[in-house]
């Protein structure tokens, strides 16, 4: 190979495409073919897009079950190769193990580049016509009915939009559970993302989780959720049931002070109201 061909050693993440090759960036396939080693998830997968780029770079696979065995030896190579890290569909390190290569070779003090393109969640986005300046991607909820629940009681009052990752069998009961832990919000299903049936189905949670619940889809699925709606205004009687709580364990003070960060409302109007209401228990 030309000297001048040759690219830095170090590590260079590489985004490919999700769905249509024609997306695949000029850049990217440039690293790809003169890369000394590519790290892939699956090599069949990588083995089609480096025919498609006309090349052979050398893989080496780098998934789940080897990537504890595997890195040391990556990092290493990077020292004195360029070491291009790949997922199958997308850009590396979103909902793959990535993150802990990128973390060791910058501790080795290696070069890292990134090389941006195609990402499913981030087009999912696009597509689903729900708030964009604020999102939390939460990759693919638990499968077990109990864990799934408290994955998502934990993310119920996220102000953001919503965006998780699902595979076809499990999308009818993945949008139950979300109905029921979030309430009926607005929603949307996106599949084949830049293929030839590139599809997003929006309505409410409730609307969708009955449109799939017995005919699940083929594709790669992203979910998109739209955040919850503002909260209604603390009322008197909500003040006065807060404040009767807090009151059997905190003093008067201290109860109006909780109830009144918990419920927005003025401190020292439950400050007043938790002394009436101790009166008139006498």
């Amino acid at each position: 190979m030309n000297p001048e061909t040759l690219l830095d050693p170090g590590l260079y993440i590489v985004a490919t495409p999700i769905g249509n090759l024609g997306d695949l960036s000029p850049r990217a396939a440039d690293i790809l073919r003169r890369a000394d080693v590519i790290a892939v998830e699956d090599s069949r997968v990588t083995a089609g897009l480096l025919r498609h780029i006309g090349t052979k770079t050398p893989m080496v696979p780098y998934h789940d079950h080897s990537a504890e065995g595997v890195r040391p030896a990556l990092i290493a190579r990077m020292a004195t190769q360029a070491v291009a890290l790949v997922s199958d569909a997308g850009t590396p390190l979103i909902s793959d193990p990535g993150f802990k290569l990128v973390r060791d070779a910058r501790a080795a003090g290696h070069l890292v580049v990134t090389i941006p393109g195609p990402c499913a969640a981030v087009a999912a986005l696009t597509l689903a016509g729900l708030p964009t300046d604020r999102f939390l991607f939460v990759g693919f909820l638990p499968s077990k009915m109990h864990a799934r629940a408290e994955a998502i009681a934990e993310i119920a009052t996220i102000r953001a939009t919503l965006v998780m990752y699902e595979s076809g069998p499990r999308l009818g009961a993945c949008l139950a559970a979300l109905a029921e832990g979030l309430g009926d919000r607005e929603a949307a299903v996106t599949r084949e993302i830049s293929k030839k049936f590139e599809e997003a189905v929006t309505g409410t949670l409730s609307t969708l989780t009955e449109r799939y619940a017995d005919s699940p889809p083929r594709g790669e699925i992203v979910i998109v959720v739209a955040p919850p709606g503002e909260a209604p205004p603390a009322s008197a009687e909500d003040g006065d049931t807060a404040l009767t709580e807090a009151l059997t364990r905190l003093s008067t003070g201290q109860a109006a002070s909780e109830v009144a960060k918990k419920l927005g409302l003025d401190r020292k109007t439950l400050y007043a109201r938790a002394l009436e209401l101790k009166a008139e228990k006498g």
